[in-house]
């Protein structure tokens, strides 16, 4: 006796006979336990099999080896020849295409920060996993990351082996694949879809991509045929052949937690008919029970908490999706997507090369000292987000309008929630950004106002509310358990904080924090009574009913009545009340803005660079004290989340901000900014203010804080070209002229410049000193002193290497400039040559007063020509010579020209024949300041030179009071000269 079959509902439908000749099976109308037997001998007989359903007997004919059985035989090699051209069809091919076309195509958030790659490009697989009914359902007490990783790699299985037999050796025709979110099953999905479009899935013919959101809003009774022809035109002449061909189709139903599936037969009717009309869900329910075409392999994907929606004998295998558990997956996601060509938006890769591979390496070296973004890259989704930062931080030329780090997450929140509910299956339909919100972004909030990072169970029980929760309420927080959870928060890797939760990555928390408060959820209760009575009012009058109903909810039964006689006697009080709040948020971000203890601490940009990338340098000892937790992101995240791009993000994702709460918002917070702006802040907080506003994206804000902002201090801030986009950008809102612009020691470069080009304009002192600023950025500065509008009337350029080249161009500058008053050239390697270039320009300029050429190694030829040049300027009186190769001849030359001279003034030595220069301390406090960038030998044997020619003075002069002024200037450059030999200045 042979068996060719178990359960009708997990059988494979083709059973063979002793001559392997395929035989058909009935499909069971009814819950038909027992199996079916069909003994060799029957072969060419009638087999009786009972329907319990029907309470009869159906016939089915199974024929041996017989003559009429080899002209089927015959007939069905026809017809599997048939199916091969179809398959290769040109509708199969358009349907390839088009599909192709579909699943390839990058979302928005892809391209706009970069050019769009293609999943063959990027893509690496997550870990998959085979699992059991049994394990999806057992409790776990440990939801964190952590269990994950460290449980043994039971059978990991790659999606190509999905539809393998199983361990008992039948065939698998239904798989679930389940997932947290960001665990990459839709990217996962968009994969296969495309490679299957391209060849590389040659197991089936025909793959049809279901969305079960797109059927989740249809509730009209519809076909099969009829529902894949009118999504997928192409497979009109292909749809006939279904379930009468052995064509080998794969449906693919993406997202099943958007379905409601009934599968008791009294919830969804049996159809075997792919012409018969039912709801969408009935013909995915029959799908799965094989009942609908027996012969198609079905993939779903789905997040754990709707898994067991599916009996357990409608599914073949089921497959986690763990992400990238191995950080090795992790490496080379950011390898393949960080070294992209073009990844950096310029057209010269090559250029940028260097910067990517040394990016790609310090994160790699991150990863692996066991830190909080290796655990937090569990997840492909973070992997994203990880290099969309990178790329928004470094690669990004020139920042959109539109482009904001609030912008970012906004987005990476839409990626990877879209307008999905928490639960399905509950009536109260929350979205799921909703619920984050209010919960998880109380958490999150209460910890910025209190200052930690890390929270306990207690916290989350807390947090949560855990004991003040309906049925309903805890069956919401067991789904957010489930699917959710692990997307914000992850046990601490510290040691000693193992059993502690942060936030999977820092800024989450602080994003997360600022929705709370914006979406207006931190409120008193009177604030939460009078906004939900006071609309309810408005509504339908002084209903007690409803009113009771409300609030009830948050206060005993005794304050009732009490209660109700004030919201009779006083809806518009607790109408105010209620929009308080606004005030609230606009006092909690202007606060939070210019908190004095997060002074001085490294702009908001670089701490996010250096959460991601590590810090550079010797590690912070475990028992060291830590340092305090900084939250100034909180702020700005709160200022990007009223932007009205960000708005209409979270509008969709069920977060709904009005636009009149964020121009009150704004109203109120005004006044606070603006002066609290006004007080000076340091060149890091600064920063943070000016990126607040960019992230804002209020003009008629930016441009009334900026009004008021004439001197911007930003020296030792790293102007990365983002910082100076934004610098630019918010700088731009107004077209008032500013005082000074300190950009000194910014690490500017050509492209900075050119990007700041705008509001060096407008800057009357500018400081460029110490920014490595060559001779094709001296291009830029000429045509920025050659512009009609330039009002820069003071420039510094000292400590650049300039060079004879770019002398040329500055001197050209000179030429044709009307607004510069001061020049300072110190130390920019112009040589004899370099100034004598300037030299020539010289006499066109009409204005300039002031020039600083010290420290050039100039020699007497040289600085005499300049002296000559500068006697006949019209304005031009004093010429710093100090520091150059100037020997006793050329300093008796000068001190002639001096004494002889016509309004000049030649700053050359701290001596001014037998008298004290009166600009010693000048020059002392230029030496003072620059030390840390010159060559401290060079400055050593100058200081040598000086203090010999103040001792040589001051045996010359027979005046007390002029000898008593050496000492004290030999005194202040002895004491300089002892501080450089011991390494102490």
């Amino acid at each position: 006796m042979k068996t060719v079959g178990t359960h009708p509902l997990q059988q494979d439908w083709w059973a063979e006979d002793v001559l392997g000749h395929a035989v058909p099976r009935l499909p069971a109308l009814g819950q038909l336990d027992t199996a079916v037997w069909v003994p060799a001998w029957l072969q060419g007989s009638t087999v009786c099999v009972p329907l319990c359903r029907f309470g009869a007997r159906s016939c089915v004919r199974y024929k041996g080896g017989s003559q009429e059985n080899r002209a089927q035989r015959s007939s069905s090699h026809h017809g599997l020849d048939h199916l091969r051209n179809v398959a290769s069809s040109d509708a199969i091919k358009k349907h390839q295409k088009s599909l192709s076309a579909w699943f390839s195509n990058q979302p928005n958030e892809e391209r706009q920060f970069g050019p769009s790659f293609s999943l063959d490009a990027v893509h690496v697989d997550p870990v998959i996993r085979e699992s059991s009914l049994e394990q999806i359902l057992k409790p776990s007490p440990d939801l964190t990351i952590q269990h994950q990783l460290q449980q043994p790699c039971r059978q990991i299985i790659s999606l190509q082996n999905l539809f393998d037999v199983d361990a008992c050796g039948r065939q698998v025709k239904n798989v679930v694949l389940y997932g947290t979110v960001g665990t990459g099953k839709s990217t996962l999905i968009k994969k296969m879809v495309v490679d299957w479009c391209h060849g590389l899935l040659p197991r089936f013919e025909l793959v049809i991509p279901f969305s079960c959101e797109d059927l989740s809003h249809s509730h009209v009774p519809i076909s099969l045929r009829r529902l894949i022809t009118k999504k997928y035109q192409h497979l009109r002449d292909v749809v006939p052949l279904l379930g009468s061909s052995n064509l080998k189709v794969l449906f693919i139903l993406n997202g099943l937690e958007r379905l409601n599936l009934d599968f008791r037969l009294a919830g969804t009717e049996l159809c075997c008919d792919a012409n018969e009309p039912v709801p969408p869900s009935a013909i995915v329910v029959n799908l799965l029970r094989k009942y609908l075409l027996p012969e198609a392999r079905i993939i779903v994907t789905t997040r754990p908490s709707a898994v067991r929606r599916i009996p357990g004998k409608y599914v073949g295998r089921y497959a986690e999706i763990c992400g990238f558990s191995d950080t090795n997956l992790q490496k080379l996601y950011f390898q393949l997507r960080l070294s992209q060509p073009g990844c950096d938006g310029e057209n010269s890769v090559a250029s940028r090369s260097g910067e990517q591979d040394n990016l790609v390496e310090m994160l790699s070296r991150n990863l692996e000292c066991q830190n909080q973004i290796a655990a937090a890259c569990f997840l492909p989704s973070y992997c994203w987000l990880v290099c969309t930062m990178l790329h928004f931080l470094y690669f990004t030329r020139t920042v959109p309008p539109s482009q904001t780090l609030s912008g970012i997450y906004t987005s990476f929140l839409r990626l990877n929630f879209s307008g999905e509910v928490l639960d399905s299956t509950d009536p109260t339909k929350i979205s799921m950004m909703k619920y984050v919100a209010k919960t998880v972004g109380k958490l999150a909030h209460e910890g910025v106002m209190s200052r930690k990072t890390s929270f306990t169970e207690e916290d989350l029980q807390q947090c949560f509310e855990v004991e003040m929760k309906t049925e309903s309420e805890l069956n919401q927080l067991e789904v957010f358990r489930s699917d959710v959870f692990r997307f914000f928060l992850t046990p601490c890797v510290q040691p000693g904080k193992e059993h502690t939760f942060v936030f999977t990555i820092p800024a989450m928390q602080e994003y997360l924090a600022a929705l709370y408060v914006v979406l207006g959820e931190k409120k008193t209760l009177v604030q939460k009574v009078g906004k939900e009575v006071s609309e309810i009012i408005g509504k339908v009058s002084e209903d007690a009913a409803v009113v009771l109903s409300i609030i009830s909810k948050v206060l005993p039964l005794r304050f009732l009545p009490v209660l109700f006689n004030l919201l009779k006697m006083f809806p518009r009080f607790f109408s105010r009340l209620s929009g308080k709040g606004r005030d609230t948020i606009a006092r909690t971000m202007a606060e939070e803005l210019f908190k004095e203890e997060d002074y001085y601490n490294d702009d908001v940009l670089d701490q996010i660079n250096s959460s991601i990338l590590g810090v550079e340098g010797p590690m912070r000892h475990p028992d060291e004290a830590a340092d305090d937790e900084v939250f100034e992101l909180f702020p700005i995240f709160m200022g990007g989340i009223l932007s009205r791009r960000n708005r209409a993000i979270l509008e969709q994702l069920g977060c709904s901000i009005k636009n009149l709460a964020a121009f009150e918002i704004a109203k109120a917070m005004k006044k606070t900014v603006i002066r609290n702006s006004r007080k000076g802040l340091p060149p890091s907080e600064l920063m943070d203010y000016l990126f607040f506003l960019h992230e804002f994206q209020n003009e008629r804000f930016t441009a009334e804080a900026i009004r008021s902002l004439r001197t911007v201090n930003l020296s030792s801030v790293k102007m990365t070209p983002l910082k100076c986009s934004v610098l630019a950008s918010v700088m731009g809102s107004t077209s008032h002229e500013v005082e000074e612009l300190n950009l000194t020691s910014c690490n500017l470069d050509t492209s900075s410049l050119r990007t700041l080009f705008p509001v060096l304009l407008r800057c009357k002192f500018l400081h460029l000193q110490l920014n490595s600023l060559g001779p094709d950025a001296c291009k830029e500065i000429r045509d920025l002193l050659l512009h009609d509008k330039c009002a820069v009337s003071n420039l510094r350029l000292g400590n650049n290497p300039i060079g004879e080249q770019g002398a040329q161009y500055l001197a050209e500058a000179l030429a044709g400039n009307r607004s510069l008053t001061h020049l300072s050239l110190l130390h920019t390697a112009l040589g004899d040559r370099g100034v004598e270039l300037i030299a020539q320009h010289l006499a066109e300029n009409q204005q300039l007063q002031e020039l600083n050429l010290g420290y050039n190694s100039l020699t007497d030829t040289a600085a005499l020509r300049v002296v000559e040049v500068a006697k006949k300027h019209a304005t031009l009186d004093k010429v710093h010579l100090y520091f150059n190769d100037i020997s006793e001849d050329g300093k008796r030359a000068l001190d002639s020209l001096r004494m002889d001279r016509d309004g000049v003034r030649a700053l050359v030595f701290l001596t001014a024949g037998t008298d004290v220069s009166d600009y010693w301390s000048s020059i002392l406090n230029v030496v003072h300041k620059n030390l840390p960038f010159w060559d401290r030998e060079r400055v050593r044997q100058h200081l040598t030179i000086i203090l010999q020619d103040l001792e040589s003075s001051r045996r010359q002069t027979v005046n007390p009071w002029r000898k008593a002024k050496f000492l004290r200037v030999e005194s202040e450059v002895k004491k300089m000269l002892g501080k450089l030999q011991h390494g102490t200045l």
